[in-house]
Order: structure tokens, then sequence, then C-alpha cells
């Protein structure tokens, strides 16, 4: 049994929706987003307490 090469997204049922490009993989996010907010928070818990002790 042969299978020809076809272009769709056969994943899809509907065909219109087979007639469609596949849908484009989500971009990857910014891994240092967690040390960001971790240095922000710090810098923040340290400005306000050193504030206080002055």
């Amino acid at each position: 049994m042969t299978r020809r090469l076809v272009l769709t997204n056969e994943a899809a049922r509907h065909p219109l929706r087979r007639a469609l490009p596949p849908p484009v993989a989500a971009k990857s996010s910014d891994d240092d987003h967690d040390i960001k907010l971790f240095l922000l928070s710090f810098a923040a818990f340290f400005t306000c307490f050193y504030s206080f002790f002055l």
C-alpha cells in the first residue's frame, strides 16, 4: 500500500479545515521572567525594610 504525499493537516476532520495550513506552534516564553520577578520583589522588600530601619 502506497501513501501519497499530501500537504494537509490530517488531524482536522472537516474538509475546509483540512485545506487550511496547520496551526503555528506557540512561541516559547522568556525563561528569565521568574528571575526578574524575584529580583524585583527582593529589591522592593529590601528597600521597604531598609527605610523602616533608618
